[in-house]
């Protein structure tokens, strides 16, 4: 029977086999119906499909699904909805017209071009769709596949993740767009290569992404958290213990990872490719191999285990600690060791170089003792929920865990922000077991574990005491407050849907 991960995304033809029953249901049929509605306003013509995929919620693991190691998230229940209609070859007019039902979003019209390039100085919500679009075709173009000369197309898109919210809104837009172009060519695809094939698409808009929110959107299964391993993608069911459950609390500090790339998550990604290579030029590697051959922190790991292993430890921080000092350093003091130009190392990637431009300094110690001690508590998260440990006492370790991922987030890697801080610690003084912020960081969420049996206590709590002064304020509307704290199980991943 083949693995999770090789089969291609199902298609149903009836909502109720990914929103289940009840409100949940309801919710969704009123979507699918405004959707529908909304499309012939808009065309004049029904769509001839539609794909979902979910946002999702990072339950450990943060910055190191780049660096190649294993994350743990689940999907959750908001997602991304495109509907999608293929002109016929004979219609003249070749453009993609792509519409939101909401009125903030105006509709973007591009060439039906496959090779177009994205202007990145001039963000639009559309470039997501078009990252989908000119992956589609270089997959069909890599398998030799015909899908005929480029047509034109409708699409309309309704999205429930919150925009900047940490919960991948943007990968939810662009793995449900690059899942909707296939349905439309009839094109079918194992999951694994799509999650490998949107993750690559979103550099087209200059994120280095590291691979964990498209394999969880399109591979996330209903009830479970998914250990996401690299190279190659694949999933492992997690059964999170009974008598917990998740709250997602926006912070409301807008994370705008596209738009800061140069200076915040980029900018990450940049300071561990050169922790890795000087840390192998520091066990003993020549520079010039180093800087061909190394990529991750994971690509050094077995050397800065096997020096520790000579100390008496089998920790990869030893050497960290040995070799690399805490104090920053300029890019001078790496092209020493290097004995290379940084802008000769990242001379193929030009966000690499927009980080080289806007840094001032490089935190290699802390970049890299995060990334090594994030990883192995992913490793913890997974032993102890499949541990002979009572439930309790799960909970309590799972707690522990999830708030020494968020104090290495803040204080080594340094991508939290006031807003984060202040919200998990109400979170954390109203009964949560453990709260961290998830996703990239600088504004965005917080995920708390909480018992199950006070998460609407916990929620009201954090209405009053976090909440409240914004809502006061202006900052968000009393009605909308659903849309920033919620709690939530683990939800199903991509699907298509024909009506």
């Amino acid at each position: 029977m083949a693995r999770h991960e090789e089969l291609p995304v199902p298609t149903f033809w009836s909502l109720q086999a990914v929103y289940g029953e009840g409100l949940q249901l309801e919710e969704a049929e009123r979507r699918f119906d405004n959707l529908n509605s909304k499309f012939i306003q808009v065309f004049a013509q029904p769509p001839d499909v539609y794909a979902r995929s979910p946002g999702r919620v990072n339950l450990i693991g943060e910055h190191i699904d780049y660096e190649g190691y294993s994350v743990l998230p689940m999907a959750i229940r908001q997602d991304a909805i495109v509907a999608i209609r293929k002109h016929d070859s004979k219609e003249a007019e070749k453009v993609l017209k792509i519409a939101n039902v909401s009125d903030k979003y105006n509709m973007c019209t591009y060439p039906a071009e496959p090779d177009q390039e994205i202007d990145m100085k001039h963000h639009q919500w559309g470039h997501y769709f078009i990252c989908g679009y000119k992956a589609f075709y270089e997959y069909v173009k890599a398998k030799g596949l015909d899908v005929g000369p480029p047509v034109g197309l409708d699409i309309l898109v309704d999205g429930t993740v919150p925009t900047g919210s940490g919960l991948s809104s943007s990968t939810a837009f662009v793995c449900s767009s690059t899942v909707a172009l296939m349905a439309a060519f009839g094109v079918e695809v194992p999951k694994k290569e799509i999650a490998q094939l949107t993750c690559e698409c979103e550099q087209y808009i200059g994120t280095q992404s590291g691979g964990m929110d498209q394999a969880i959107s399109i591979m996330a299964k209903s009830g479970f958290a998914e250990l996401i391993d690299f190279n190659p993608i694949r999933t492992t069911d997690v059964q999170l213990p009974a008598g917990g459950t998740f709250v997602v609390a926006h912070s409301l500090a807008e994370s705008l990872k596209a738009i800061t790339a140069a200076s915040n998550y980029n900018n990450r990604v940049v300071e561990c490719r050169l922790t890795a290579i000087v840390l192998a030029i520091k066990l003993g590697m020549k520079p010039q191999e180093a800087i061909s051959k190394v990529k991750t922190l994971s690509d050094v790991e077995g050397l800065c285990v096997a020096f520790a292993c000579k100390n008496g430890s089998s920790d990869p921080v030893f050497a960290v600690k040995e070799f690399l000092r805490k104090e920053p350093y300029t890019a001078l003091d790496i092209e020493k060791i290097t004995e290379e130009k940084l802008t000769s190392i990242f001379a193929n990637s030009s966000s690499s170089l927009d980080v080289l431009n806007a840094a001032k300094q490089y935190k290699l110690h802390q970049r890299a003792a995060h990334v090594y001690s994030e990883a192995k508590r992913v490793h913890a998260f997974k032993d102890t929920v499949s541990s002979n440990l009572s439930e309790e006492d799960k909970l309590k370790k799972l707690g522990d865990l999830m708030n020494d991922s968020h104090h290495s987030c803040s204080v080594l890697y340094e991508c939290s922000c006031p807003e984060l801080e202040e919200l998990v610690n109400v979170c954390r003084n109203n009964g949560a077991l453990g709260a961290r912020l998830t996703g990239a960081g600088w504004g965005g969420c917080v995920v708390a574990l909480v018992k199950e049996s006070i998460d609407s206590q916990f929620i009201l709590n954090l209405k009053e005491q976090f909440y409240q002064s914004r809502i006061d304020r202006g900052v968000i509307n009393n009605n909308d407050l659903g849309l920033y704290v919620f709690a939530s199980k683990p939800s199903s991943g991509a699907a298509k849907f024909k009506f």
